[in-house]
């Protein structure tokens, strides 16, 4: 009775995966949760994939991913493929797919084609090209980088598992490397071909290059802010010295904004130093202190000569520094229902909510940077506000009143990361080295490296971190783990195991392999790559066994059917990112998908038991 409950279970399971209506990471937990009220598994077995240390790893892996985004490591490379290129269209392509192939066997597919989107697309409108023929062939090259390396995706990780947890040794880091060399040389090659007869070649519905956001550095060079930046320095004798920004109010008085300040560490003279505090309403003036303000220089002078201050050289990087890993700036629109609309900016009280300010507003296309106390503030408005980057994440957080245009988390992420695009290379490299030589196992490689990606700044904040983290797939992997505990403990997986064997079995061990590695596919086009390979590599597993055959083979062989979801835009998050974005139809991945799957059967079912005898 368990084996059939269980089967009708993972029936159940499998057709909600299909109908997409209900998100992947729910109905795994649904299925165990099931699982455990049918008293098949105990609530122990049914968390037991919470704990496991290839959820582990897929997590660290997004936070390795995350650093390569970041600081921009993997950008460069679509930087340079116009440069390398020339004049070939041709030749563009193909590096296009190389490069892909070489991220993604570092990052998952979904990020690496979520990082090479934006710059293929550029690149595809530069030179006049529709971009629908460049971002399905990057979703099937990234998909098939998976087979680079070890971490390059789920399935080769959780396939690695699994013989380990039958007593195997794991794979190690290239193991499956030259079975990935030749998959990509195939689709690269197949994709040469088609690119030109089989490919939408349209811009109906394709993203635009056009579209503008303003950058922190753009919205600076928009306002023509570093012209009305001033550095002031307060002398000992100064009146200002121990007041508030509160107190001070200057930008009611005298027009001008403090933006940062430049404090003196305390301490021995020999052992002084300097630290930046960004400017806040309980800010405290003190002697030697070094403010940077904003304003008109009338305002400035006659702020200047009220306090005793001394007006210094700015120099041009300090000029650049408005704009830091601390300190952002943002456009803010106020919405139609706003209780802002019509009040004067001084009255409103930013500054003491919020813990920003206010240096400028953009009235329909004016730029106004005087007196900005005294305007009323109407609908269609942009406000500049300048503050903290958690400050300006609080506010972004505010819909009543107004909207943050941008991100400014992932602006601040970015801006954080900046120039560290070598440090994340050494990164990468040690937990590629580590990984090599065994010197930890994989896990504890992976990390490392997360690790060192945060405290090294190549990420802001453990915060960062966590956001870059998809969730949906962690989950969904560390529930689907159980059906397979499921599946061995009531029988399941011997029965399925010797149906394939009792169907294909006078065939060989080949027969059976190639009765997995089509089941595999078959499901591979409706789930996730993760959970399929979850529940199909402890079948091949017990099959390899029972036919006395190398599950390596097998096991392989899984992890390679896992990832080719050619045929359909939903079981893969990189078909389902181009989907749109390239203005696809369901039927151009089933053209161009379908003859890829049969030539790939071929080239596998020739390739992974040459290379791993059966």
């Amino acid at each position: 009775m368990s084996l059939i409950l269980t089967f009708i279970v993972l029936g159940i399971t499998i057709i909600l995966f299909i109908s997409n209506r209900i998100r992947g990471d729910l109905v795994a937990v649904m299925a165990i949760l099931a699982l455990v009220i049918l008293e098949i598994l105990t609530p122990q077995e049914a968390l037991s994939g919470f704990s496991n240390s290839v959820v582990i790893m897929i997590a660290g892996l997004f936070v390795i991913g995350a650093g390569l985004m970041r600081t921009g490591l993997s950008g460069m490379a679509g930087k340079l493929l116009l440069k390398w290129s020339g004049n070939s269209e041709l030749r563009l392509f193909i590096l296009l797919l190389l490069i892909v192939a070489f991220v993604g066997s570092f990052m998952s597919n979904t990020g690496t084609v979520a990082l090479m989107m934006p710059i293929v697309v550029s690149i595809a409108l530069s030179i006049r090209v529709s971009p629908s023929k460049y971002l399905l062939p990057l979703s099937y090259i990234a998909s098939m980088s998976g087979l680079m390396t070890l971490i390059a995706s789920p399935p080769n990780l959780i396939v690695s598992q699994i013989l380990a947890d039958y007593g195997f040794e794991k794979l190690g880091f290239f193991t499956i490397t030259p079975i990935g060399i030749i998959a990509a040389i195939v689709v690269i090659l197949y994709l040469v071909i088609v690119r030109n007869k089989l490919l939408p070649n349209d811009n109906k519905g394709l993203v635009s290059g056009s579209s503008y956001i303003l950058s922190p550095k753009k919205i600076v060079e928009e306002y023509h802010l570093d012209d009305k930046l001033f550095k002031i320095y307060v002398p000992l004798n100064s009146k200002i010295i121990g007041k508030t920004l509160a107190e001070l109010k200057l930008p009611t008085k005298y027009n001008v904004y403090i933006m940062k300040i430049q404090k003196q560490a305390e301490g021995p003279k020999v052992f002084s130093s300097t630290y930046q505090e960004v400017a806040g309403p309980t800010s405290v003036i003190d002697p030697r202190d070094e403010l940077y303000v904003q304003g008109e220089q009338e305002d400035v002078l006659k702020f200047i000569g009220e306090f005793n201050l001394i007006l210094q050289e700015l120099k041009k990087e300090e000029s650049n520094d408005l704009v830091s890993k601390d300190i952002g700036v943002a456009e803010v629109l106020l919405t139609p229902q706003s209780r802002l609309i019509g009040k004067r900016v001084r009255a409103i009280g930013f500054r003491e909510k919020y813990d920003v300010n206010i240096i400028g507003i953009n009235r329909k296309g004016k730029y106004l940077t005087e007196n900005i106390a005294s305007q009323r503030l109407r609908f269609g408005d942009a406000i500049l506000v300048q503050g903290t980057w958690e400050a300006i994440e609080f506010l972004s957080k505010e819909t009543q009143d107004v909207v943050v245009v941008g991100q400014p988390r992932e602006i601040a992420g970015h801006i954080a990361a900046t120039g560290k695009a070598k440090i994340a290379a050494l990164i990468l490299l040690l937990m590629v080295g580590l990984m090599v030589f065994e010197v930890f196992d994989a896990v504890i490689c992976v990390l490392i490296g997360a690790v060192l990606m945060i405290i090294t700044g190549c990420l802001r904040n453990v915060d960062d971190a966590y956001d870059k983290m998809n969730f949906e797939s962690i989950v969904l992997v560390a529930a689907m783990l159980p059906m397979a505990t499921a599946l061995e403990k009531t029988g399941g997986m011997t029965l399925l195991a010797d149906g394939i064997i009792k169907l294909l079995g006078d065939y060989g061990a080949f027969g059976v392999l190639v009765g997995v590695y089509c089941l595999t596919i078959v499901f591979g086009q409706f789930i996730s790559n993760s959970a399929t390979a979850v529940l199909f590599a402890p079948i091949a597993m017990n099959a390899a066994l029972t036919m006395d055959a190398n599950p390596y083979t097998f096991m392989i062989a899984v992890a390679a059917a896992s990832g080719m979801a050619f045929a359909t835009p939903i079981a893969s998050p990189t078909n389902s990112l181009v989907l749109t974005a390239g203005g696809y139809k369901f039927m151009d991945f089933v053209k161009i998908g379908v003859p890829l799957q049969f030539i790939m059967l071929i080239v596998m079912m020739i390739v992974i038991p040459l290379l791993f005898p059966l």
